[in-house]
């Protein structure tokens, strides 16, 4: 029987080009419900699998700043240490000491450097060790050496206020004196901030130091820091001032035996 496309043979009777159309069609349907099975498969998947993800923490970056580059902005974030070790003083019992030491030190590093880089010729009486010492351990005398006489100006008081009204500050100091050496505060109010106290007398003292070439001293009138300051017209005053200031590190002279190297 030849085969026919009208479909009116039978067609379990069909040439073998009706049976292998057949055979190819059940063929693709088995090819299309495996794909659709697999395809189902993956779709059913992919929920369970999104319903098991856990989420990544979230690590929040700084927006870098202007001039900063990406690397910078994702470091984190640290306060930097301070480097500078503090001399010691007689006002360290004080609340704002370390803001008081630090001023002092800022101005000898500026208008105050005449100070450190000067010796003054009774600098024996006060600091055996200054005239070989480096400019960080001057400032450091320089530095008690204000703590000692704030002692007696003031008790280390910087609302002090004496002579009825006159003087002010930890160093008691005159507003028209302030004002005669061009210090940054001129006013008694202002006088009374202990770190803008102790600048002006810093600045008053690179004045009249470097001019005298002492800090203590007596001719025709009062020379050095005692042409400002009354308790260094004291003899009492003064001994208690360099005794204590030669206790300490930075006066002691350092011993010249040292240990020999090894061979």
């Amino acid at each position: 029987m030849k085969p026919t496309f009208d479909g009116s043979a039978d067609p379990t009777k069909n040439a073998p080009f009706k049976l292998v159309n057949v055979r190819s069609s059940r063929m693709a349907g088995v090819v299309l419900l495996v794909l659709s099975l697999k395809v189902g498969t993956v779709h059913a998947q992919v929920p369970a699998v999104i319903a098991d993800a856990k989420p990544e923490p979230v690590v929040a970056l700084a927006a870098p700043l202007k001039g900063q580059g990406i690397g910078e902005a994702m470091m984190p974030v640290r306060p930097v240490a301070r480097s500078e070790k503090l001399p010691r003083t007689r006002w360290q019992h004080m609340p704002g000491n370390a803001i008081w030491t630090r001023a002092a030190l800022a101005a000898l590093k500026d208008y105050g450097s005449p100070l450190v880089e000067m010796v003054p010729r009774d600098i024996e009486n006060w600091c055996p060790a200054y005239a070989t010492n480096t400019d960080s351990d001057r400032r450091a005398f320089w530095v008690g050496y204000l703590s000692a006489l704030a002692k007696f100006e003031s008790t280390y008081k910087p609302w002090a206020v004496g002579g009825g009204g006159k003087w002010y500050g930890l160093l008691q100091i005159l507003p028209a004196t302030a004002r005669g050496y061009k210090c940054n505060v001129g006013t008694g109010e202002a006088l009374k901030n202990g770190a803008a106290n102790l600048s002006c007398g810093v600045r008053i003292m690179a004045y009249t130091v470097k001019r005298d070439g002492v800090i203590h001293g007596r001719d025709s009138k009062w020379r050095g820091v005692s042409a400002d300051w009354g308790p260094m017209r004291s003899e009492a005053k003064r001994r208690d001032m360099s005794n204590w200031l030669r206790k300490q590190n930075y006066c002691k002279l350092r011993s010249s035996t040292r240990p020999r190297a090894r061979p």
